[in-house]
């Protein structure tokens, strides 16, 4: 599913994001990544959903190198991508169900089919009830639980979470890793960056860790060989 090869970022003046990254995370895998604020897990998740470019190396999702992808072929790309940001990025200016919907209006689909799909992914996350809410009346909870539903919501292959707990209390962090647990359970990929070793680790799923933009340690995802 995803492949990384010696993958080094490097940004506008001479910043080094990641150095020398390989990795490999099977079809229907479940894995983490870990590291101190800065140590470039987020750089890996937005190189992999090709929102950034790597400096050097090359990336393999779905066994498409990133390098060959034509821009014409993106949007199709990206259909197969959920992407769940540790801030929401909800918009506050209509209701949950049109937020969770942007996705699909985004790809084309027809308003029947989408609202449909709305209300799926809202009643897979427990917020079917709030589809009509305004997202600032939702606790922080609910809503990166919209937030899931909208990554979801087109029924993704692969799903890259940024911190996704980040602003959570314990008790509503273990909710939304549940969340996680559940679509991998019916053959959904993730790979989510979390600084929260604590939790993650009473998981028991396969681990990488990052510092200073260095894959340091693998606990379960196989490095690839540096061929």
């Amino acid at each position: 599913m995803i492949r990384l090869q010696r993958v080094t970022k490097r940004f506008d003046g001479g910043a080094e994001a990641l150095h020398n990254v390989s990795l490999r995370v099977d079809a229907g895998a479940l894995a983490f990544v870990t590291g101190p604020s800065g140590a470039g897990k987020s750089t890996l998740l937005r190189l992999i959903a090709r929102l950034e470019r790597p400096t050097r190396g090359r990336i393999l999702v779905n066994d498409q190198d990133l390098a060959t992808l034509p821009r014409s072929r993106e949007p199709q790309f990206r259909r197969g991508i959920g992407l769940v940001f540790q801030d929401h990025r909800l918009l506050f200016d209509r209701p949950v169900h049109a937020n969770v919907a942007l996705p699909l209006e985004i790809l084309g689909y027809r308003r029947a089919e989408a609202r449909k799909r709305v209300r799926a992914a809202l009643d897979k996350v427990g917020l079917l009830h709030k589809e009509s809410a305004a997202p600032q009346t939702l606790s922080a909870g609910e809503q990166q639980r919209v937030g899931i539903a909208r990554a979801i919501v087109h029924r993704p292959a692969l799903l890259l979470a940024d911190e996704p707990t980040g602003n959570l209390d314990p008790a509503l962090s273990r909710e939304i890793m549940q969340l996680f647990l559940d679509f991998n359970r019916v053959g959904v990929t993730a790979l989510i960056a979390s600084h929260n070793l604590e939790l993650i680790s009473a998981l028991r799923k396969p681990m990488l860790h990052l510092e200073h933009g260095r894959l340091e340690a693998r606990h379960g995802p196989r490095s690839e060989s540096p061929a």
